[in-house]
């Protein structure tokens, strides 16, 4: 851009002072033309650098996922190819499911086993609540006769007494009293009948109670509305079949898979050192390192252009994300060490900013690690933008030159 612009000021110059000789070619006017491009080109190269800044190195970076199955075994089937676009979804690879799927019927069985187990221990904690009731209801019952008759042989008892005093003072009749105490022993031997019965309705109601606890020991406590023995295979189960489903490998995103060496017979284990394939999503982003004095008139939202080596001739839209104001000499890390301060420590000096690609350019296949230039334009001295955009779209289409000599 500058030759251009130099070439067009020397034509203006010969058209001056050699073609029409409008005004003298003297010393005087010999220093102010070499002056002027001289200054005019510093200023404008400073006043670009600041609100229109550029840098040469630009990169596309993409997300890359280490593909690690969740299960063992042998692989079966490996559909995805290498450097083969696909979609989020689609199979990667297969494992043998076979030792999978018997766990999961080995587990089904056991839980229906347990469901049945639970049904009958249900049925008998029915039964001993039920027994426990009833015990209950006659211990009241039986308590209810005992404290009757013992009442009644209370009475009986001083009724006794008082047929004894009369017939032991000659004024009551000796029958009477035989009557009484045969009364008194009936009525003995129906509490004593009474308090049997509610022994015997204690002792049903603590078996019952007995019978209840063990069965609820059996059963367990409940998870999740289901007793412990079913939650628990159910709970085995579900991550049988989770093993199950994880066989299948599929796509994590729009991408492509990328050093597929797997193949069919290989032993795939869920190492994350080991990984089966790697996997490059459609999804990136365009970073942008500039020196640090070029950024204080930048601010996110502004205008950006990219141009790419893998895209000749094309300019990308672009904003600016985000400025990115950290690196790594602005940590310290914790050592025992002092911080080394001469020249083995390497000195930071720019800052990388995020460029978003506008929509209408989203759909250009931009390839993972491709470098190139980008041009940020500020909100200020719009009027020198022009000259960076030649320069870009000049450096765009230099890209088509290949300067190789075989």
């Amino acid at each position: 851009m500058e030759a251009l612009l130099l070439g067009i000021y020397s034509f203006f110059v010969w058209l001056i002072f050699f073609r029409f000789k409008w005004l003298p070619w003297n010393t005087v006017s010999q220093v102010i033309v070499i002056t002027i491009p001289i200054l005019g080109l510093t200023a404008l190269i400073l006043l670009l650098n600041v609100f229109a800044p550029s840098s040469s190195d630009v990169r596309v970076i993409k997300y890359v996922i280490n593909v690690v199955p969740q299960v063992r075994g042998r692989v079966m089937e490996v559909p995805a190819d290498g450097n083969r676009a696909m979609k989020k979804g689609d199979i990667l690879f297969r494992i043998d499911p076979t030792p999978y799927q018997l766990t999961v019927n080995s587990l089904e069985a056991q839980l229906a086993n347990a469901q049945g187990s639970s049904r009958e221990l249900e049925e008998q904690l029915t039964g001993a609540v039920a027994q426990a009731a009833a015990a209950r209801s006659s211990i009241e019952q039986a308590t209810s006769r005992v404290t009757q008759s013992a009442a009644q042989a209370e009475l009986a008892r001083k009724r006794v007494d008082q047929h004894r005093e009369l017939v032991a003072k000659g004024a009551g009749n000796r029958f009477d009293l035989e009557q009484a105490e045969t009364n008194l022993r009936e009525l003995e031997s129906t509490l004593d009948g009474a308090r049997s019965a509610e022994a015997q309705s204690r002792s049903a109601e603590g078996q019952a109670l007995a019978a209840e606890r063990q069965i609820r020991q059996r059963m367990g406590a409940k998870a999740g509305g289901e007793w412990a023995q079913v939650a628990q295979v159910r709970a085995q189960l579900d991550n049988a079949r989770w093993e199950l489903s994880q066989t299948v490998a599929l796509a994590p995103a729009n991408g492509t898979p990328t050093n597929v060496q797997l193949r069919p017979g290989s032993f795939a284990v869920p190492l994350p050192a080991m990984p089966a394939m790697t996997f490059v999503e459609e999804e990136f982003m365009v970073v942008a390192f500039f020196h640090q004095n070029e950024l204080h008139q930048v601010k996110p939202g502004d205008d950006a252009e990219i141009i790419l080596r893998t895209l000749p001739g094309e300019v990308i839209k672009a904003k600016v994300d985000s400025i990115v104001w950290a690196q790594g000499q602005g940590q310290s890390p914790m050592s025992n060490n002092l911080p080394q301060t001469g020249l083995a420590t390497p000195i930071g000096d720019r800052f990388p900013v995020k460029l978003l690609v506008e929509a209408k350019h989203r759909d250009v296949f931009l390839a993972a690690g491709a470098q190139g230039d980008a041009a940020i334009y500020t909100e200020r001295l719009e009027m020198i933008h022009i000259l960076r955009k030649v320069i870009m779209r000049i450096g765009t289409k230099v890209n088509y030159l290949i300067p190789k000599l075989h």
